[in-house]
């Protein structure tokens, strides 16, 4: 059965406003369904981590903190796997026009690296255009055969 058959089961959906402690909530949410869903405690981390730095980059590039704004957050749970949905409300982002974190000229930079961290510590990744506006990223992490199942876990 292939990915896109497993029925997806939604565990948070929350509209959290453009604040640092938005991302606290999100990243609060994925490392307890992340424990309970079996991932190891290395993976529970990196995992969360990654939700942290697209919440980070939704916050403040997509929507800048503005107020008025909101970040969509869902986390979605099926067998063998978990699925996260981040969609800010700002101008939209060109995943093509990122630095290369690692050349040379920009080691020293203070920004640039969450993209690359994101990528590194999740499965599968989906960045894109939201309709109407804004950004959104899908970030899924598969829980390994012989682990609990992700599509009980509740909150």
């Amino acid at each position: 059965m292939s990915f896109e058959d497993r029925s997806l089961q939604l565990v948070t959906d929350l509209e959290l406003p453009s604040s640092l402690d938005s991302v606290d909530v999100a990243e609060n949410h994925v490392i307890e369904t992340a424990a309970k869903a079996g991932l190891s405690e290395d993976d529970t981390f990196r995992f969360g981590y990654a939700v942290r730095e697209a919440m980070v980059n939704a916050v403040v590039h997509g929507n800048r903190y503005n107020s008025n704004k909101t970040v969509t957050f869902r986390l979605y749970a099926t067998t063998g796997c978990l699925e996260v949905f981040i969609r800010d409300h700002g101008d939209g982002f060109n995943a093509g026009g990122v630095a290369d974190p690692l050349a040379e000229e920009n080691l020293l930079s203070q920004s640039g690296r969450g993209l690359a961290l994101i990528k590194a510590f999740v499965d599968e990744i989906e960045l894109s255009a939201a309709e109407g506006g804004g950004t959104r990223v899908i970030l899924r992490k598969f829980v390994k055969a012989g682990t609990n199942d992700p599509s009980i876990v509740s909150e």
